[in-house]
């Protein structure tokens, strides 16, 4: 195969997805973009619940799975974030996947989280705690302005950065978003 053919490079970005759904599972995007699945495989409900079950899955079997996703025209799926984790900023829809992937291009930038934070005027900003490298100088505020510049649109880059140690994680290694935007508000009160 010739790597730098169409072929080859559209096999490539497919590494990053989940993949074509499989025998018995139905999966549809709401409007939103939000996962939706349905099939045998998914639980009628939590036990014991009904409220969460009457949130998670409808009327109509499908379970709202929390993840925004898209498929491509061969009917791969890719997950892009959270629904939770979405920001958005004067109308417009900011998926912090895309900002912190944008961000850990630059060499000194060892991890990146993004997460909205309340604007008055736009509805949400972004914010990006970010951790350097331990051998790396802290890089400035305009040369990571500039990184998203350049890879990202101009309205995704975050309107304030926090250099952190560490980002919060949970026992399983996820980054606790809910902590930063505790966090957040902590070190602005």
């Amino acid at each position: 195969c010739d790597w730098s053919s169409d072929v080859c490079s559209s096999d490539l970005a497919r590494l990053g997805s989940v993949g074509p759904p499989v025998a018995g599972v139905e999966i549809r995007l709401a409007q939103d973009g939000e996962v939706l699945v349905r099939g045998a495989c998914v639980t009628p409900g939590y036990r014991n619940q009904p409220e969460t079950t009457a949130q998670t899955i409808d009327p109509e079997g499908w379970l709202h799975t929390g993840d925004l996703g898209r498929f491509d025209a061969d009917g791969y799926l890719t997950l892009r974030d959270r629904s939770k984790d979405l920001i958005i900023s004067g109308g417009m829809n900011i998926y912090p996947r895309e900002v912190e992937e944008a961000l850990l291009r630059h060499d000194a930038v060892a991890a990146a989280s993004v997460v909205g934070r309340p604007d008055p005027e736009w509805g949400e900003a972004v914010v990006a705690f970010v951790v350097v490298s331990d051998s790396a100088t802290t890089p400035t505020i305009e040369e990571l302005d500039q990184l998203c510049l350049d890879h990202i649109a101009r309205y995704k880059r975050p309107k304030d950065y926090r250099f952190v140690d560490e980002l919060p994680k949970s026992a399983m290694g996820k980054i606790l978003k809910s902590e930063l935007r505790k966090l957040y508000g902590e070190q602005n009160a």
